[in-house]
């Protein structure tokens, strides 16, 4: 569990740098931020130690055959705790969440894409029906990520910090790096590897990664630039909105007329309570993710911002009790064999 710790200034402006590029040198961020690197390096990992601040590296499904479901789960509340865990330890689960009231929880999880057989069988059965056999589950809805629509790049709460001078400075040199990236895209064993120990600390140290991959390290730095600068791997901050005056989490599901989808969608892009949201397959068109400073303020949005858009029907809201699981892997503290790197 993360420890008490207040975000001060420059705390908040290290975390919307780490949003821009995850992976960007501790004396690069220092330059931009105009303070020494040996306090900014003392500072993440002060954050990361605590449980507070992670970078967490995370794969476009799409772009290596695979697709991602949100899967709301009803059961009995005894059973809540324990699957909430199981769920919480598999490599192919994010964004767990019990719901407060006792209802079950949410979380997404990634399969192969509908039609990719996997040992002769639809890639995603095996999850789904051992999830819906799990003792104590009584009902299971799956909605299949058709296009993240809002939130894609870091929720805007948390990336405010920084003026358009210093946010140019950092994606200048990121666009510089992948520039220079080549070679072939394809998606491997080593890859995979790669992918995974990124998702567990995005900021890893490249000689890490490279025993991990059995690449050399100057192969594993290009081999990162290529995934980035192809939009297969991204990179971002894992911090609780609660550090960003908004403690309040609620999921979202909306039934919009399909001619009024892309309005709908374009308009949550812009909304600052809303962190993600998704067109999905299922009885919802949109699943979204909501921050909100305190109940009054998440009314207000309902009522006002969202219901001030035409050709959505209906609406269905839940409280999230706790976050399990974020992006990326668990959060653990910094492993003495996997230390964060200060450069890329």
């Amino acid at each position: 569990m993360a420890r008490s710790v207040t975000l001060d200034d420059l705390d908040r402006r290290l975390v919307h740098a780490l949003q821009i590029d995850g992976r960007a040198p501790f004396s690069r961020i220092a330059a931009v931020l105009g303070v020494p690197e040996r306090t900014v390096a003392r500072r993440y990992h002060r954050l990361r130690s605590a449980l507070v601040v992670r970078v967490a590296g995370l794969v476009d499904s799409a772009r290596i055959g695979m697709a991602d479901w949100f899967v709301r789960v009803d059961c009995a509340p005894d059973a809540t705790e324990a699957l909430t865990s199981v769920l919480a330890q598999r490599d192919d689960t994010s964004w767990i969440a019990p719901l407060a009231g006792g209802s079950g929880l949410v979380c997404m999880v990634r399969t192969p894409a509908p039609g990719q057989a996997v040992g002769g069988r639809d890639g995603g059965r095996p999850f789904f029906e051992q999830l819906t056999r799990t003792p104590g589950v009584r009902n299971v809805q799956a909605g299949c990520v058709l296009r993240p629509v809002a939130g894609v790049g870091g929720w805007s709460g948390r990336t405010s910090a920084l003026g358009a001078g210093e946010q140019a400075r950092l994606r200048a040199a990121e666009e510089s790096a992948a520039g220079e990236a080549g070679g072939p895209l394809g998606w491997s064993d080593a890859d995979a590897r790669l992918a995974g120990e990124l998702a567990r600390d995005g900021r890893a140290d490249i000689r890490y990664l490279a025993d991990a991959t059995g690449w050399s390290t100057s192969t594993t730095r290009r081999r990162i630039a290529r995934l980035r600068a192809t939009g297969v791997l991204h990179f971002e901050v894992d911090v609780d909105p609660a550090h960003f005056g908004a403690p309040v989490e609620a999921l979202l599901w909306l039934d919009v007329a399909p001619g009024a989808l892309t309005a709908v969608t374009e308009a949550l892009a812009q909304h600052a309570t809303v962190a993600f949201a998704a067109a999905v397959t299922g009885p919802a068109a949109v699943f979204a993710m909501l921050q909100c400073r305190d109940a009054a303020a998440l009314y207000d949005y309902l009522s006002q911002d969202l219901g001030a858009l035409p050709g959505i029907t209906r609406a269905e809201t839940a409280l999230i009790q706790r976050r399990t699981k974020r992006a990326g892997a668990v959060l653990l503290p910094e492993k003495r064999n996997s230390p964060s790197t200060s450069g890329s």
